[in-house]
C-alpha cells in the first residue's frame, strides 16, 4: 500500500516518518503523476493559502479534486483541513478550497503563532488514553455539516475557547485535524487513517 503525502510546503517530513513508521510505503507528492495508484493521501499543516496557490502552480489543484471526489482517503492537519472544508470564511478571495469534508472553518481562530497552545484530548475511537494536540495557529470549525462525524472536541481549552468545539472530524473517507498530530510520537490518528486507507481498498 502507497501513501502519498502532499510535499509543495508544511509538515512533509514529519507525516512521511509517522507514516514510515508504521510499515506503509510513502511517496511525496508533487505532480499529477504522482496521484496515480495512491490508496490514501496526507495534506500537511503549513500555510493554507500558500498550499492553495502551490497546488494551482503544480497543476495539482484539478486532478486532486477528481481523485477527491473519486473516494481517495485524504487526512488533512490544519492547513490541510482547511483546503479540505467546505467554506472558508476569512480566508482569501483567491483562495480555494476541495469541499471534501462539510465544514466550514475560520482560519487562525485560535490565535497567531503567539497563542499557539497545547492540550490533552479524548478521541473517540483511539482507546482511553488521551491524544496530546498541538495547536499551532490552528483553524477553528464553525458548523459542521449532518454527515460530519465529530471525533473530539477541545478540552483544556485556552481562557475565551468554547470548549465543545469540534477538532477532529470524518465524513466518510476523509479525516481531518486541528491540530498537528505529526508533532508528537503517538501515532494513533496516521494509524486511524491508514485503516481507511485499507477500507477504501476492500
Amino acid at each position: 500500500m502507497t501513501v502519498g503525502v502532499l510535499a509543495l510546503q508544511g509538515d512533509v517530513r514529519e507525516h512521511t516518518a509517522a507514516l514510515a513508521g508504521l510499515g506503509e510505503d510513502v511517496l511525496h507528492v508533487r505532480s499529477p503523476a504522482d496521484l496515480v495508484d495512491l490508496d490514501g493521501l496526507v495534506l500537511p499543516g503549513g500555510e493554507s493559502t500558500t498550499l492553495s496557490m502551490l497546488l494551482e502552480s503544480s497543476g495539482l489543484f484539478v486532478p486532486l479534486g477528481d481523485a477527491l471526489r473519486a473516494g481517495l482517503p485524504t487526512f488533512g492537519t490544519c492547513a490541510g483541513m482547511i483546503l479540505l472544508a467546505g467554506a472558508v470564511v476569512d480566508g482569501r478571495k483567491d483562495q480555494r478550497q476541495f469541499g471534501a469534508i462539510d465544514l466550514t472553518i475560520r482560519r487562525n481562530g485560535y490565535g497567531r503563532q503567539r497563542a499557539s497552545f497545547e492540550c490533552d484530548l479524548e478521541v473517540a475511537g483511539l482507546g482511553p488514553e488521551p491524544v496530546h494536540a498541538v495547536f499551532i495557529r490552528a483553524p477553528v470549525v464553525e458548523s459542521i455539516g449532518p454527515t460530519v462525524e465529530v471525533l473530539a472536541t477541545l478540552s483544556g481549552a485556552p481562557p475565551g475557547s468554547d470548549p465543545l468545539e469540534p477538532v477532529v472530524c470524518r465524513q466518510g473517507s476523509v479525516l481531518v485535524t486541528s491540530f498537528h498530530p505529526e508533532l508528537t510520537g503517538d501515532r494513533r490518528l496516521h494509524r486511524l487513517f491508514v485503516e481507511m486507507t485499507k477500507e477504501g481498498r476492500r
